[in-house]
C-alpha cells in the first residue's frame, strides 16, 4: 500500500492561520465577556444615578444578574461551538461524514452533496440543541421571560426544519448545480440566485412563513390604533396591514417590526408590547421604526448585504479550486461531494475571520439606531420614547451598565445611557427634573 503524501506546505500554513484565528478570536470573546460580567456585578449594587428615580434597585440587579447569566451560558456555548468546529475540521469529523455520504448507491450520486450537507446541519443542530433548551426552561424560567412549553418547543424545531428544508435545500441545489456547470464564474450567477432567493423570502414571508410560528390578528380598533394610522398619514407609509402577534405564548419579551416587502409590507406589534406601553410610547416606537424606513436603513443594508454576498461567492469561487483550503481544515473530498465540502467548510470557518470585523457592524447598527431614535423624536418628541425605552430596558431586564469594549463589539444597540442621553438632548429647556439628563 503507497504511504500517504504528507500534506504540502500551503496546507500546513493554513491550517496554522486557521487554528491561530480561532484561538485568537475564541480568547477575544471569552475575554470580553468576562469584561461584561465583571463590569456588571461592580454596578449592581446601585442604580446609575441618572436612572435612579425610574427604575428600582431591585429591577436593576435583576437585569445585572440576567445579563451575567445570559454571558455565563454564552461563553460555554463558545467553547462547545469552538470544540465542534475543530472536531469536525482538523480532528476529521467532515471526513467521516463524508465518507459517510459515500454509501449511497450509485443510482444516488445527485444526492450525495445535499446528503452531506444535511447530515452536518443535523449534527450542528444537535450541538446547539441543549444550549437552546437551557435557555428556554432554565435561563428564561428563573427570570420570568419563559412562556414556553415543552411541546411548543419541538414544534418549533420540526417547523423550522421544514420550513429550511423546503426554502434551503433547493437553493443549495442550485447552487451546487451552479458550480458545477458554469465554469469560473459560477459564483456570481449563485450571487444572483441568492439575491432572487432573498427577495422572494421578503415577498412570501409574512403571509406564509409567519404564520406557521404565531397568529396574527388585526390592530383592533382604538386609541392604539388610531395613533398609528394618523402616524402613517402623517409620514406618508402606507402598510399593507396593522397585526398583533402572539408573542407572549413564547416569551415576556415585547418588540414591534416591519416585515415583508413593497405591497406585502406589514407592521406588526408583539401583545407583550401592547401590553407594557401606552398609545404615547407605542407611537414613539412606531416612528423609531418608521425612522429606518424614511432614512432608507433597511435599502442600505441590503446594498452593503449583497455586495458582501458577492465577496463572499467570489472567495469561495476561489477557495473552492484550491487544494491547500480542503487539506489545511482536514478533508480529503470525494470529487463528488468537493463543491458540497467546500460550501460547508467556508460556512463552519469564515464566521472565525469574520469575528474582527464584528465592531464595524455594530457600530454602523448603532449609528442607524440613533438616527431613527432622533427622527422619532422630530415626529412625537422625546419624552415619549424615552420613556418607552425606559419601560423596556427595565422589563426586558436590559443592563443600564454594559461594559464598553463588550457594547462596541457585541451590541446592535446602543447602551442606555447613551441612547436616553441623547434623546434628552434634544428636549426643550425648562424639561422637569425627572427627566433623564444627557449625562448618564
Amino acid at each position: 500500500m503507497a504511504d500517504a503524501q504528507l500534506p504540502g506546505s500551503s496546507s500546513i500554513i493554513f491550517t496554522l492561520v486557521f487554528l491561530s484565528a480561532l484561538v485568537l478570536s475564541l480568547l477575544l470573546r471569552l475575554w470580553l465577556a468576562t469584561r461584561q460580567v465583571r463590569h456588571v456585578a461592580a454596578h449592581r449594587a446601585q442604580v446609575p444615578s441618572a436612572f435612579a428615580e425610574r427604575i428600582s434597585l431591585a429591577s436593576h440587579q435583576r437585569a445585572a444578574d440576567y445579563t451575567a447569566a445570559r454571558v455565563h451560558l454564552g461563553m460555554l456555548e463558545m467553547l462547545a461551538q469552538a470544540a465542534w468546529l475543530v472536531a469536525l475540521t482538523l480532528m476529521g469529523g467532515l471526513q467521516l461524514i463524508i465518507v459517510a455520504s459515500s454509501a449511497l448507491p450509485e443510482s444516488l450520486n445527485w444526492a450525495r452533496p445535499l446528503a452531506l450537507l444535511v447530515m452536518v446541519s443535523v449534527a450542528s443542530a444537535l450541538i446547539d440543541l441543549p444550549f437552546s433548551w437551557w435557555r428556554q426552561f432554565r435561563l428564561e424560567q428563573r427570570f420570568g421571560f419563559n412562556r414556553m412549553t415543552p411541546a411548543l418547543f419541538f414544534a418549533d424545531l420540526l417547523k423550522g426544519a421544514v420550513v429550511m428544508s423546503v426554502l434551503g435545500l433547493p437553493l443549495a441545489a442550485a447552487v451546487l448545480a451552479l458550480m458545477g456547470a458554469e465554469g469560473e464564474l459560477w459564483w456570481f450567477w449563485a450571487w444572483c440566485v441568492w439575491m432572487l432567493f432573498n427577495v422572494t423570502v421578503l415577498l412570501v414571508y409574512p403571509t406564509l412563513i409567519a404564520p406557521l410560528f404565531n397568529r396574527f390578528e388585526p390592530l383592533p380598533t382604538g386609541p392604539v390604533r388610531e395613533r398609528v394610522e394618523q402616524l402613517l398619514a402623517k409620514t406618508g407609509f402606507a402598510a399593507g396591514g396593522l397585526f398583533v402577534m402572539d408573542g407572549s405564548r413564547r416569551s415576556a419579551h415585547g418588540n414591534a417590526y416591519f416585515t415583508g416587502f413593497g405591497r406585502s409590507r406589514r407592521i406588526v406589534f408583539f401583545d407583550t408590547l401592547l401590553n407594557q406601553l401606552n398609545a404615547d410610547e407605542i407611537e414613539a416606537v412606531l416612528a423609531h421604526e418608521l425612522g429606518h424606513f424614511r432614512l432608507r436603513h433597511l435599502i442600505k443594508r441590503l446594498i452593503v448585504m449583497s455586495a458582501v454576498s458577492l465577496a463572499a461567492l467570489a472567495l469561495l469561487g476561489y477557495l473552492s479550486q484550491q487544494t491547500w483550503f480542503y487539506e489545511g481544515l482536514g478533508t480529503s473530498p470525494d470529487p463528488r461531494t468537493r463543491d458540497a465540502c467546500a460550501m460547508l467548510l467556508f460556512m463552519l470557518v469564515m464566521p472565525v475571520f469574520g469575528f474582527l470585523f464584528a465592531p464595524l457592524g455594530s457600530w454602523l447598527s448603532r449609528r442607524d439606531e440613533f438616527a431613527a431614535d432622533a427622527w422619532a423624536a422630530g415626529i412625537t418628541g422625546p419624552q415619549p420614547l424615552v420613556n418607552a425605552l425606559l419601560k423596556l430596558y427595565q422589563d426586558n431586564a436590559a443592563t443600564l451598565t454594559p461594559d464598553t469594549l463588550y457594547s462596541a463589539v457585541h451590541d446592535s444597540h446602543p447602551p442606555a445611557p447613551q441612547r436616553i442621553g441623547r434623546l434628552l438632548a434634544t428636549a426643550p429647556a425648562g424639561a422637569s427634573s425627572s427627566q433623564l439628563p444627557a449625562s448618564a
